[in-house]
């Protein structure tokens, strides 16, 4: 079977479970691509209600969590329990660490993406979302992030510290607003790589995969492109003399 089959088949398997159990049900965290395969299954969950959740609002990494229809339980009391925070602390006088080595040190464990969340970094540490049955044995071996010595807590989902965002504005202008035009002023890549990650299945819109590089975009919208970051599609304007339309980008760092 594929992976994307395999996905698809326990998606199902949870709903089923829901279904039938009569009792609230979740996947692993799925990055945006396993989120847009979970959406294709969600049109037909017939008397289930579904949604995504990974902690905090704008999480990019989210389980799908499946609630009978008629039970009267809102978003967060079905999310109740299913996350919680493993808080990094490094040394004040230590290397800067980036997310790439927070979550090499998470895999390099042993332990699968599945069960992990987003990353936030912060100047003194980090706070790593996880599944609460990987809690105890993180917080007892993650030692270290390459060769820097942390100490580790965990802490309630409630509790997140969420990192004041960086940015950059970018204004540019564009032939067109379609993604790969926008993809490739946001993250200062050429049109034919913005284009290639695309189809690629590394590019999200409004966290939900989008592999057509013609799609058009609206003001506001979300990006990320897998490994480079995220931004967000502040202004679409009017038209330069040369045709062109003129577009501001809010991309984080």
């Amino acid at each position: 079977m594929e992976r994307d089959e395999l996905i698809i088949s326990r998606i199902e398997d949870r709903i089923g479970q829901c279904r039938d159990g009569y009792y609230v049900t979740a996947t692993g965290l799925l990055d945006s691509h396993e989120q847009a395969l979970a959406r294709t299954v969600m049109r037909r969950s017939g008397d289930v209600r579904t949604f995504f959740y990974g902690g905090y609002e704008g999480a990019e990494r989210r389980m799908l969590i499946c609630v009978p229809a008629d039970i009267p339980m809102s978003e967060a009391e079905a999310a109740e329990g299913l996350l919680t925070v493993l808080r990094v602390t490094k040394p004040t006088i230590s290397r800067e660490l980036s997310h790439r080595d927070y979550l090499g040190s998470v895999l390099g464990l042993g332990i699968d993406r599945s069960v992990t969340g987003d990353i936030l970094v912060r100047p003194d540490g980090a706070d790593i979302i996880i599944v609460p049955e990987i809690a105890e044995f993180l917080r007892r071996e993650y030692t270290q992030v390459g060769r820097t010595n942390v100490t580790t807590e965990v802490v309630p989902v409630e509790e997140l510290i969420i990192p004041e965002n960086r940015s950059e504005m970018i204004r540019d202008t564009v032939p067109s607003v379609r993604l790969d035009n926008i993809i490739s002023s946001a993250f200062r890549i050429s049109r034919s790589k913005a284009a290639e990650a695309i189809r690629g299945g590394i590019v999200s819109v409004d966290h939900i995969e989008t592999v057509k590089p013609d799609a058009k975009l609206e003001e506001g919208a979300v990006l990320v492109l897998r490994g480079k970051g995220k931004a967000i599609l502040r202004e679409l304007g009017g038209e330069s003399k040369k045709g062109r339309i003129w577009i501001v980008i809010e991309r984080f760092i």
